[in-house]
């Protein structure tokens, strides 16, 4: 079971941690922390073209977690959650 976060990007559904909106996370300074050492360790993917709205955290098999940047709005990406996964 997968949710799509755009452009192609598909991760399992047991591997996502979060789902947050960036404009209202980035105001903490806990969250620009995280991103920032995010990307610092080079475990940020971007699947957007345009500005990303949200970011989803999930976990990867080779690093503690994975952030992906996502176009999709948290909502979008939640409503995906709750109205099923696509199947494998």
């Amino acid at each position: 079971m997968y949710l799509h976060l755009g452009q192609g990007v598909m991760i399992p559904h047991d591997e996502i941690i979060g789902v947050f909106d960036l404009d209202n996370a980035s105001d903490s300074k806990w969250t620009k922390d995280f991103l920032r050492n995010a990307e610092q360790q080079s475990v940020v993917i971007s699947v957007c073209d345009d500005i990303p709205r949200s970011f989803v955290v999930a976990d990867h098999p080779y690093h503690p977690q994975i952030v992906y940047l996502s176009q999709l709005s948290s909502q979008t990406l939640l409503k995906r959650v709750e109205q099923g996964p696509l199947s494998e």
